[in-house]
């Protein structure tokens, strides 16, 4: 099956825009009454993130508040339903809404130092390169948490791909009430050379930009934050899917692969023989495939990679062969990146996967009869790993982000780390080790080395709480109440402000019979999370400690 990215700003191709007789309020509620049977009918398999009670409240919600909505404001109600479910091939025809969008032109990106004017058209020249901290007086970070409910986030990532294009429509900071008013003109507060500004941009009719991967591509009327004197090597070639380059000082070959499709000049096996037939044919010590830009296609497209590498023993050894994956890993390139980590001996190094490991990809355009408006509902589940092992990407081994001077000045620590990586203290599975520790029952390492992984930022991507918390509760259920206990008591000292962490130690105490220790562990669940779940359900588990 065919699996295509989804592409948040295609809805600024201006000739996907059309006019039409206005609807009345009834015409869209009456879509939105059809939208809700459908999904109740056809697609009731995708309530796994939201329930339907909670989707048919929002169904509701808005059916009320039609009359009073501006057209756009309509258009962001079903968008923010439909993104509820939290899978990013579902989403609404944004490009074919019977409502004409505008755009700042400018293009933004979150880097580990903050969101950044990465590229912007010629008009806006001297913003390039400056920090946003304010749109509209609204704080940055306050402004992406508004307009988030309108993206099919997936994860964090996926937000830190996509969610950043709304930022820049006037009629989305709008509807999710960045600004008070419909307004062409925005106002942003900037931050360069340590000096803030405020600057107002004015909007234009809605077009594409001209820029790759997320990247703007210098053009004549636009200006990239890029220094354009030399091109780092996952930014080369973009008139090409993959194209492969030899670095001898570090005796590698690096891939660059960003979409699971054939390149027209050559397909995938006839690239990827070529590729082995070099490795094997020269002096070659590590591959390193990148696939940080890679947001999918076609994942029948994946075998000849996956067991192109397992046969090149030569590089599919621990520490030969290295894969870089990031915020635009996405749709078959997860199903890539699932397989490799199954079968090969890949160490990934990056940033997490902006999709989930066990995901709905492919969808379906149902579109809405009055206004026309096409929402596309996924409806094929991709399976790559057992359940136990689903989670919301698949993380790094080794965590390494990029700055906003590293993007300007073409570093790319990303890469220089699995150049440079010679594996030494590093350990590729550090829950793996904490367990084996325990099982050894070498109680000082395992606190010690569990102290130090928790803080070392390579594994800032690993759930080190969740995945102790669930090593708990597995000791509990085998009624190893003892061996529970400790774990529980390991996991609050490495996350003090935690309430699950407290919460679980409290049940462990309780199932211990320690009746005073489970209260008091409760307690103070509730008193870092007093109006929260986990609050809720410490406060419920007191009234059945207490007999209430």
């Amino acid at each position: 099956m065919k699996k295509t990215a989804l592409l948040l700003l295609a809805f600024l191709i201006v000739n996907g825009i059309f006019a039409q007789t206005p609807l009345t309020p009834a015409d869209w509620q009456s879509d939105l009454r059809f939208l809700q049977e459908t999904v109740h009918k056809d697609y009731s398999f995708l309530f796994k993130k939201t329930t339907a009670e909670k989707f048919d409240a929002s169904v509701d919600k808005l059916y009320q508040e039609i009359p009073k909505l501006q057209p756009h404001e309509i258009v962001a109600g079903f968008g923010r339903i439909v993104s509820s479910f939290a899978y990013g091939h579902t989403d609404i025809g944004w490009e074919q809404a019977p409502v004409k969008y505008h755009v700042l032109p400018l293009n933004l990106y979150w880097f580990t130092d903050g969101v950044y004017i990465e590229g912007a058209h010629k008009d806006y020249e001297k913003l390039v390169g400056a920090k946003v901290l304010k749109i509209e007086g609204l704080a940055v970070e306050d402004a992406m948490k508004a307009i988030r409910p309108l993206v099919p986030v997936e994860n964090d990532q996926y937000f830190k791909a996509n969610g950043l294009d709304f930022l820049v429509i006037p009629e989305a900071l709008h509807a999710q009430k960045v600004t008070k008013t419909l307004k062409n003109a925005i106002t942003f507060t900037l931050e360069r050379d340590g000096k803030s500004f405020d600057h107002t941009i004015t909007a234009v009719e809605s077009y594409r930009f001209p820029r790759k991967y997320g990247f703007v591509n210098p053009e004549k009327d636009w200006v990239s934050a890029r220094n354009q004197a030399a091109t780092p090597l996952y930014l080369k070639n973009f008139d090409k899917i993959y194209y492969f380059e030899y670095l001898p000082e570090s005796k590698t070959v690096y891939v660059r692969h960003s979409q699971i499709q054939d390149d027209p000049q050559e397909n995938i096996p006839t690239f990827y023989d070529r590729v082995f037939d070099f490795i094997e044919k020269n002096d070659v010590e590590k591959l390193v495939i990148d696939v940080r830009l890679n947001g999918g296609g076609n994942n029948y497209k994946n075998k000849p990679i996956v067991t192109g590498i397992i046969r090149t023993k030569k590089i599919n050894q621990p520490g030969k062969l290295y894969v870089l994956i990031g915020r635009r890993t996405f749709s078959a390139c997860q199903n890539l990146v699932n397989e490799l980590h199954n079968y090969t001996n890949a160490i990934f190094v990056g940033e997490p996967t902006s999709e989930n490991i066990n995901f709905y990809g492919d969808n379906r355009r149902v579109e809405l009869p009055k206004s026309k408006l096409p929402v596309y509902l996924s409806f094929a589940w991709w399976q790559d790993k057992p359940q136990w092992e689903n989670a919301d990407w698949l993380a790094p081994h080794v965590a390494v982000e990029m700055s906003f001077e590293d993007y300007r000045s073409n570093r790319d620590p990303i890469l220089e780390t699995a150049l440079q990586f010679k594996g030494g203290d590093f350990v590729l599975n550090p829950v793996r080790r904490l367990r084996e520790l325990f099982e050894a029952k070498k109680m000082d390492q395992l606190q010690a080395e569990a102290q130090a992984m928790v803080k070392d930022p390579r594994y800032r991507f690993v759930d080190f709480e969740g995945e102790i918390n669930q090593s708990g509760y597995d000791l509990l259920s085998s009624n190893q109440i003892d061996a529970a206990v400790y774990v529980f008591q390991l996991n609050t000292q490495l996350f003090p402000k935690s309430a699950n962490a407290w919460d679980s130690l409290g049940e462990a105490h309780w199932r211990a019979g320690l009746k005073d220790k489970a209260v008091e562990y409760y307690n103070k669940a509730i008193a870092l999370d007093p109006n929260g779940s986990v609050g809720d359900n410490a406060r419920k588990m007191l009234k059945q400690i207490n007999g209430d």
